[in-house]
């Protein structure tokens, strides 16, 4: 596999500076904006402008994908639930489409890896059982991400102001919480979570499942492309790479829960200095999504106990930053304090 990335460029620090400088000087005491505050100046920041411009075009890409080890019992989804997911959200009958409409946000879906999918970003119907095969080849795993950066390079041309990386995908969080584990040398009972809501039987398969990647794992542990096709998916392989390109291109991305989070680490690894385009919009109910965000230095904005995932999350936190760069453009300034010459 052959990849590369273009440097990455840190966001403009004396942007942020004048963002919080601009706040203390609103018709507002100072610091009682609190986290918004700090949002604001993360968007002036990434713009490079002080104040920033008011977010009008906010983009969610969802990618799809099914994962072979769901056959080990580990979700409750199983084979045709992707598929269900996707058509509710087709129709716009999904929790999703319900908060990105609240956000103002578009929806797009890339169908990277269903079972009996097509289409010109489908790479492969369903992953390798992960316990004990790759999850894709590695032809497979360069056409998933490069049609990750594809996405991200249409999003940026098409003028985004804020991407979010979205899942959808029955048993993700199972490859997800392996590639993890590899990446941070953390033990598998320390990442596994409940994901889709299992009991404790599921539990210990799911936990099983993870092990026996890890081992697999093991050769390849520094590479994040050998990775990706011996643990990951074409969901997770194609957020790696939009994740990656839209930090090289200049864009904030907001990442949602443990399957975007996990492609972020791989994104770090393959375009370093990215995480600095990134906000964690939420705290999910899933381990390895806190060990993931901690490996990355990123606080998560919320903490709503929600563990749907498919960009549920980060389609909350969307109309809060729409709302932090408003408060930069539109709150009137303190006025200000008469001086001698004016009371004479």
């Amino acid at each position: 596999m052959n990849i590369e990335f273009g440097p990455v460029t840190l966001p403009d620090e004396n942007a942020r500076a004048g963002a919080l400088r601009r706040h203390a000087t609103l018709l507002s005491p100072p610091r009682s904006l609190g986290r918004l505050e700090r949002l604001g100046a993360w968007l002036a920041a990434c713009q490079g402008r002080t104040p920033p411009r008011p977010l009008r075009h906010l983009r969610i890409v969802v990618f799809a994908a099914d994962h072979g080890i769901t056959a080990a019992g580990v979700s409750l989804g199983g084979s045709g639930t992707t598929r269900d997911l996707l058509g509710a959200l087709e129709t716009g009958a999904a929790p999703l489409n319900v908060l990105a409409d609240v956000a103002g946000a578009g929806v797009r879906v890339l169908d990277v890896g269903t079972a009996g999918g097509a289409g010109p970003d489908h790479v492969r119907s369903g992953s390798g059982s992960i316990d004990e095969q790759d999850a894709l080849t590695a032809e497979e795993t360069e056409a998933a991400v490069r049609a990750g950066m594809r996405a991200a390079d249409a999003e940026v041309d098409e003028g985004a102001d804020v991407l979010v990386a979205a899942e959808l995908g029955a048993g993700v969080t199972t490859p997800a919480s392996a590639l993890v584990a590899a990446l941070t040398d953390t033990e598998p009972v320390a990442v596994v979570g409940r994901g889709s809501g299992i009991d404790d039987t599921m539990w210990m398969h799911k936990a099983a499942a993870v092990r026996d990647a890890l081992r697999r794992c093991r050769p390849v542990t520094g590479e994040p492309l050998a990775l990706l096709r011996t643990a990951g998916g074409a969901d997770l392989a194609a957020m790696t790479g939009f994740l990656a390109q839209a930090a090289v291109r200049r864009t904030p991305v907001v990442l949602d829960g443990l399957p975007s989070t996990a492609a972020a680490l791989l994104a770090e690894e393959l375009a370093p200095g990215a995480r600095s385009w990134w906000l964690a919009a939420h705290r999910a109910a899933e381990p390895a999504q806190v060990v993931a965000l901690e490996h990355l230095d990123l606080e998560p904005v919320l903490e709503l106990g929600i563990r749907l995932g498919a960009g549920t999350g980060a389609a909350t936190v969307l109309p809060m930053l729409t709302s932090a760069a408003r408060l930069l453009t539109d709150v009137a300034e303190r006025p200000a304090l008469p001086t001698d010459a004016d009371v004479t």
